[in-house]
């Protein structure tokens, strides 16, 4: 029997807002499959699987790597059946990686006893591995690329706004996942928690989602924004594109790499820098308190770019907004060069604050402005898988350039020569289409 769904054209306000809304849940659904949502579960795993944290790293590095090449088909996939088809079914196998984490020692049981595999740890090691492939496939990659792109396709000349609601609801979504799944386990258990969120992800996101998303608002005799806005500006960016680019053609111009290494080299910096804060700051000279203490106050100088820049971004041409956010990059890592007590400190603060509010608007924004939305799956699935690939490969990199140098700073000053480069290359990085 055919789900009878309501009419959105009966709505007394624009849908948009409600795919707004909705949007923004999808994001805020892939916490479980995010670096912020399994660290939490990280040191409960490593004493009850007998696995050490070298290889538990190992296999998170494997799993989210592996996961970064088949972003691109996921995006195709998206272009072909939409956003509620996509969400629901990522939704729901999120769920399913979760459990299959959790029961990662009764697997490795089963399989040892059945075919008389004695190596507990090389199990174990292969079963997580692919646990996080499948988690990080469907969370941090499918699910999130999913729920931004319908909102993007909803907005147009208020994509800038659109994109600064949602990622002010989702910085603050993120910084308290890690709390609320910190009660869950001190409740119940990690492995019970685990599968609380599973059932959230696979039963109820997966009807809310079904209930909710709607892929285009042509589908439904509406136009995005939800009528004519006409921006008073002198050189207004232009918000159509002469043609709908496909991935092959877009990755054919010249912004469309200096926008996507620019997405990639943050990814890469940012984790790096996140995973081993505490162990940079103590290399410094500094202390565990110092180091969890920027946190909070860059989240503030974020939101606050979020809001200012999200607002700008339907005024201004894009690569402006890519050129502020480079900058802050490029403060974090001088900062990290140096890094002191002092002003070292606070350049890391304001820096990752300013990169990160504006992240979330240039990666939501630049993609459909430029190539239009017929192909916008394929197009931020290739994007978002060498956002992945730079957030594995970023915390080894850092390893491998302490064991060489005996400090940090030669990570500092290798990621800074990369960003002054694109910022240089930047200047040039117009939409394709003026």
């Amino acid at each position: 029997m055919k789900i009878k769904e309501f009419n959105i054209t009966r709505f007394p306000f624009f849908y948009g807002y409600v795919i707004l809304f909705s949007g923004t849940i999808g994001i805020l659904m892939s916490v479980p499959g995010q670096t912020v949502g399994i660290s939490v579960f990280t040191d409960f795993i490593i004493e009850d699987m007998k696995i050490s944290r070298e290889y538990l790293s190992l296999a998170y590095l494997i799993g989210t790597l592996s996961s970064s090449f088949f972003l691109t088909y996921a995006g195709r996939f998206f272009d072909k059946f939409g956003a509620r088809v996509t969400s629901v079914i990522s939704g729901f196998f999120l769920g399913l990686s979760l459990i299959f984490i959790a029961e990662v020692g009764w697997f490795t049981d089963v399989i040892s006893r059945q075919w008389k595999f004695g190596n507990w740890t090389t199990v174990v090691f292969i079963l997580i591995t692919f646990g996080f492939f499948i988690v990080r496939f469907f969370g941090q990659g499918v699910l999130t690329m999913a729920s931004r792109n319908m909102v993007m396709k909803w907005f147009e000349k208020r994509r800038g706004m659109a994109s600064a609601v949602m990622g002010i609801a989702v910085s603050f979504g993120f910084s308290y996942a890690p709390r609320l799944f910190d009660l869950l386990i001190t409740h119940s258990g990690w492995q019970s928690a685990w599968f609380q969120i599973a059932v959230v992800s696979s039963i109820f996101f997966t009807i809310f989602a079904y209930i909710t998303f709607r892929d285009n608002p042509q589908d439904f005799g509406l136009i995005p924004d939800g009528k004519e806005i006409d921006i008073h500006v002198k050189n207004k960016p232009k918000y159509h594109p002469d043609k709908q680019y496909t991935l092959k053609e877009a990755r054919a111009t010249y912004s469309f790499w200096i926008f996507n290494l620019t997405l990639a080299l943050q990814a890469l910096y940012i984790t790096a820098l996140t995973f081993n804060i505490v162990n940079i700051f103590a290399d410094a000279g500094l202390t565990r308190e110092d180091a969890i203490l920027i946190f909070l106050p860059s989240s503030v100088v974020a939101v606050l770019f979020q809001v200012v820049c999200g607002y700008l971004a339907d005024y201004v041409k894009l690569k402006y907004l890519l050129m502020i956010q480079i900058l802050g990059l490029i403060l974090s890592m001088a900062g990290l060069s140096i890094l002191d007590k002092g002003l070292p400190v606070y350049l890391i603060i304001l820096g990752n604050g300013i990169s990160g509010g504006l992240f979330g608007v240039v990666s939501a924004v630049m993609w459909p402005r430029f190539y239009g939305t017929k192909h916008l799956g394929a197009i931020t699935g290739y994007n978002m898988s060498w956002m992945v690939a730079g957030s594995a490969l970023g915390p080894y990199l850092f390893s491998l350039l302490y064991d060489f140098s005996g400090n940090y700073e030669l990570s500092g000053l290798f990621s800074l020569i990369l960003a002054v480069v694109l910022f240089i290359l930047s200047f040039r990085a117009d939409n394709v289409n003026e």
